[in-house]
């Protein structure tokens, strides 16, 4: 008799793309993201101050504000990284960008970082959103159940193709 194996599904991973606590989607404040108006996805309540590349992907956008890049990674997933609500006010101010548009990034490359005193004294949410802008480039995905996250190292969450 021929013995057929299921072909087991890979699970890919993505590092926090910053330092804090891994928290559902739903729990975010602004609307657009808690309800999925641009897709699915993660958000980390942060304590750090530096946005790190959650795969290895080119920059496919980048925001004049700095306040948000978007990824494509290596195997089509296309990633918004947005710190913050309502930080695009800012126009910059507070923020600095490490990467550039259309070029690569490896895992943990560090992308952005914010100026977290000025920004939490303006009021800001400092809440970084991580959303999954092309549903259709991913069966699912799962966090991996540590809460507490360093940027740029832990796994954050995992997928399928």
């Amino acid at each position: 008799m021929f013995g057929f194996k299921k072909k087991e599904e890979k699970r890919e991973e993505l590092v926090a793309p910053i330092t804090g606590k891994l928290i559902p989607i739903e729990e975010v404040s602004d609307p657009v993201f808690s309800e999925k108006m641009m897709g699915d996805g993660f958000a980390i309540a942060s304590t750090g101050d530096c946005v790190y590349a959650c795969g290895n992907a080119t920059v496919s956008m980048l925001f004049p504000s700095n306040h948000a890049v978007g990824l494509t990674l290596d195997d089509g997933m296309e990633i918004l990284l947005h710190v913050g609500i309502d930080t695009v006010n800012e126009n910059g101010k507070g923020f600095t960008c490490y990467c550039e548009q259309d070029k690569k990034v490896l895992k943990g490359d560090k992308l952005l970082s914010f100026d977290r005193p000025y920004l939490t004294e303006k009021g800001y949410d400092l809440t970084l959103i991580a959303v999954f802008t092309n549903k259709h480039s991913y069966k699912e995905f799962k966090g991996t159940g540590k809460s507490e996250l360093i940027g740029g190292k832990d796994i954050a969450v995992t997928y399928t193709k």
